[in-house]
């Protein structure tokens, strides 16, 4: 399959907000792949993301193109095999070959495809092919049953295996939850308040703590046990005392849900830094446990000893995790249908530090990877995940320093970030040198006032509420918004949306509509 053919598709999709053109765009796309492996290249690439995790080419790399080819000849094959060959170079000249391969693959491209292909290795492909777009396209050019195709993708934990499989003509019945192999964790959606959560879920259900944690995903088989995170990277050597809880079990092979935080010795979370320190830290791990030592609270289980546990409502998987998981590896819960009663427990786990509650159906089945109205978050304030499009320079004692953000929420229908405004409030120190580097190195292009950079960095932000503003596209902006701590454990595409932006928005919060005071 041609490069070029991808380029156009991509080209196209971008240029309709019509979800089912864009399907059919990618649909097509996916037919004219001639292989397996060219269907998985193609939903990689129509998705923004290379094969390779790492390939030694940054940005700035990719400034200097050779003057562009007149004719198309690169193959979205040859593409992989030169990043591939990128993403082994090492050593003494390193820089030099890197440039020379990176230079015989874009001299060949078109005008078209150097940008396709700067926007591939920079992460700006944002066109729309979302997840769940890109999912109906490959259920409609394979022709195989909805469910089947959803549940694959699931266990896999990724759709462009599953596409590969079921368009190159093999089957679904390899995919499998598999003990061992991480699979998206289930996600939660916002309300407002608890009596919001509990009108959704529509009659009793179970009340937990929502822990100011990291949350993990433990597998065991036997006497292996491996530990990954909410994007799926393993950190096992760095959580021995998770490994020795689980490996204490009644059990041979389990896949379990939690979260392990750092608590004070009163039980007290402490702050989200201190616990993510401690499971970013790869060295001097035995120190680092005696001082700085993890609780572990699982709140679901996915498989034991045997038995897949996904499609089980939420009281059989809760049964299970009670009789295999001590109390004290389990998050707390109550079950209630009486807002009282669960403002209350809301109210008693916020004074013990943690972010607050998540409401969830008692009759809700596991899906994975998705944010559905099953699990409903309830914080004591708003916040939400936002990414960070652009810095503005720092004035006065921060001259010198990165400082204001520009903050944006993804749109689920086209995929872009929509700006919804600016803050540099909740900035220490340590936060400014740390982000003038960081953003420094996710930079695209910058003015005399601002530094443009990839939208990777995830950042969570504290807000009092949304209001109208005609000075951003999305017609909202953030008051008074705050920087409470970055989200290195979240992936861009994990960001909050736009979409949940305008529901808070429509709540109202009792806030006029007038342009933000801290907006700068």
């Amino acid at each position: 399959m041609l490069f070029a053919d991808l380029v156009r598709t991509s080209a196209a999709v971008a240029g309709t907000s019509s979800r089912l053109a864009k399907i059919g765009h990618l649909a097509s796309a996916l037919g004219a792949a001639d292989t397996p492996a060219e269907v998985e290249l193609v939903v990689r690439y129509l998705a923004g993301e290379l094969r390779q995790r790492r390939t030694g080419v940054g940005y700035a790399s990719l400034r200097a193109m050779p003057e562009p080819a007149s004719t198309e000849s690169i193959t979205v094959s040859e593409v992989d095999t030169a990043f591939e060959q990128l993403s082994h170079v090492s050593g003494a000249g390193s820089q030099a070959e890197r440039k020379r391969l990176l230079g015989s693959l874009t001299e060949r491209a078109t005008a078209a495809e150097q940008r396709f292909l700067m926007g591939l290795v920079a992460g700006e492909l944002r066109q729309g092919a979302l997840d769940g777009i890109m999912l109906d396209a490959v259920i409609r050019t394979s022709g195989q049953p909805v469910a089947a195709v959803r549940h694959a993708v699931m266990v896999a934990g990724a759709i462009p295996p599953v596409a590969a499989a079921v368009l190159g003509g093999g089957g679904l019945d390899q995919f499998a939850l598999t003990v061992g192999s991480p699979l998206k964790p289930m996600l939660a959606s916002p309300a407002p308040s608890m009596a919001d959560a509990l009108e959704k879920i529509g009659g009793p259900a179970a009340v937990e703590w929502k822990l100011d944690g990291i949350r993990v995903q433990v597998h065991r088989h036997g006497d292996d046990v491996r530990i990954f995170t909410r994007t799926l990277d393993e950190i096992t050597p760095r959580l021995p005392e998770v490994v020795e809880a689980v490996l204490a079990l009644p059990v041979k092979t389990v896949i379990l849900d939690g979260e392990v935080i750092a608590l004070d010795a009163a039980g007290r979370a402490k702050p989200f830094q201190v616990t993510a320190s401690r499971t970013g830290s790869r060295t001097d791990v035995a120190k680092l446990r005696e001082t700085t030592p993890l609780s572990t609270f699982f709140f679901d289980i996915l498989h034991a000893d045997g038995t897949d546990l996904l499609a089980e409502p939420g009281t059989s998987r809760w049964e299970v995790l009670a009789r295999l998981v001590p109390e004290g590896l389990r998050v707390p819960r109550i079950v209630t249908e009486d807002v009282d009663e669960a403002q209350a427990y809301f109210a008693d786990a916020v004074q013990r530090g943690h972010e607050g509650v998540v409401v969830k159906s008692l009759d809700a089945t596991y899906d994975a990877g998705r944010r559905g109205a099953a699990w409903i978050k309830v914080k004591p304030r708003h916040t939400l995940d936002l990414v960070v499009l652009a810095v503005e320079w720092g004035h006065g004692r921060r001259t010198g320093l990165l400082s204001n953000l520009h903050l944006g929420a993804r749109d689920e229908t086209t995929g872009e970030f929509v700006m919804l405004g600016k803050t540099f409030k909740g900035l220490t120190d340590e936060l400014l040198r740390w982000q003038t580097e960081r953003f420094q190195e996710l930079e695209t292009r910058r003015d005399d006032w601002t530094v443009y950079v990839r939208p990777e960095q995830v950042v969570e932000i504290a807000f009092d509420g949304v209001q109208g503003s005609t000075r951003y596209p999305g017609g909202m902006a953030l008051r008074f918004a705050r920087v409470l701590r970055y989200r290195d454990d979240k992936a861009a595409a994990e960001a909050d949306t736009v979409q949940t932006v305008r529901m808070i928005h429509a709540a109202g919060d009792g806030q006029a509509d007038h342009e933000p005071a801290n907006d700068l």
